[in-house]
């Protein structure tokens, strides 16, 4: 059988989410995922997630600077070698060697890439670009095939010296669908939810970091939907709502799929996995106080392809939803990347 190997990393749940979503649909062939923190030497790997985890909550715009310095040739080129502390591991875990290597995290492309430049590494090597907007660090030159998620994407992987470039469908698990009646009826009784009434799903990631509970507030005095809030692994957020007299507040939901389907639209602040996940089950999305770094640069992409609408005040956010809800998205890519990827094994 084909060794397919994925490399991600346990940041936030974007680069997961789309390493399993994709061996689910490589499931035909013998798929293994490795977390790149866990091939670091030493505890590396969760001191590094934990240094961007309290970024992103202690100081955000501390990211912005850090994202546009790394968008520099330069310091590119430090952090690029510095994923290569993973490539004595790496090496180990691969062992004779996979039949195709994909990476859906930016440090794990450039460790993957060293791999191939020594010729450690024989096999096709592919990048799923995970965000729909492309950063300097996430396209390798070495790598046989970068997937984007947009057309936009695509065209920012090539200026940043991708070899190929094909755009596919975002990744996310095939459960992700629009919710019949009855599903939706389900999934509200299910979560203990108004069995009538719009409700709008907030939204803030894995680790629930942003202006959760200001969107919150701005969602709920809108008087055009009941919110419904994902904190994540933030258990501190959460317990702040449920004191502030929030009654549809949660932490870590394991069944997100289901959860939407009891939504009317969703509002986030990345544009990462869950905006894929829910543009997926064919819920309005928009977003609205946007994470400094990543979440502007996904937003300003999302709002411009037309997409995702970047709301900027609460007045807007109270139009947009109120709004009668929106036929599907015709802009998003429709292609299976799964075709493309076994292309390369044909190759090999």
């Amino acid at each position: 059988m084909t060794r397919i190997v994925i490399v991600s990393a346990r940041v936030g749940a974007g680069h997961d989410g789309a390493a399993y979503a994709l061996a689910e649909r490589l499931g035909h062939h013998d798929v293994e995922v490795l977390d790149f923190l866990d091939l670091l030497p030493r505890s590396l790997g969760r001191r590094l997630c934990d240094l961007y985890h309290r970024q992103l909550e202690v100081a955000p715009r501390s990211w912005d600077w850090t994202l546009r310095a790394l968008n520099t040739a330069g310091p590119a080129r430090l952090a690029a070698r510095a994923a290569t502390l993973a490539c004595d591991r790496l090496r180990t875990v691969l062992g004779d060697g996979p039949d195709l290597a994909i990476s859906t995290y930016p440090l794990a492309t450039h460790a993957l890439g060293a791999l191939r430049a020594r010729s450690t590494l024989t096999a096709p090597l592919a990048v799923y670009l995970t965000d729909p907007s492309v950063h300097r660090l996430c396209v390798s030159s070495i790598a046989d095939l970068h997937l984007a998620p947009n057309q936009d994407a695509g065209a920012q992987a090539l200026a940043w010296g991708a070899r190929q470039v094909d755009v596919a469908a975002p990744l996310v698990r095939t459960r992700f669908r629009p919710a019949t009646s009855a599903e939706r009826s389900r999934a509200r009784q299910e979560f203990a939810l108004p069995p009538t009434g719009r409700l709008a799903l907030v939204v803030a990631g894995s680790w629930g970091v942003g202006q959760v509970a200001e969107t919150a507030c701005d969602v709920a005095a809108s008087g055009a939907a009941v919110p419904v809030v994902v904190c994540g692994r933030n258990t501190a957020l959460r317990d702040q709502l449920l004191a502030d007299g929030y009654p549809h507040v949660f932490g870590w939901v394991e069944d997100m799929a289901s959860l939407m389907h009891a939504v009317d639209a969703v509002v986030q602040n990345a544009g990462g996995l869950t905006t894929s996940e829910a543009l997926a089950a064919g819920l309005p999305v928009v977003t609205y106080r946007c994470l400094p770094g990543h979440g502007r640069a996904n937003a300003v992409v999302l709002d411009r392809i037309g997409v995702v609408p970047w709301i900027r005040s609460a007045g807007d956010l109270a139009t947009v939803l109120a709004a009668a809800r929106p036929p599907a998205f015709a802009a998003l890519p429709a292609g299976d990347p799964v075709p493309l990827l076994e292309k390369l094994l044909e190759v090999a």
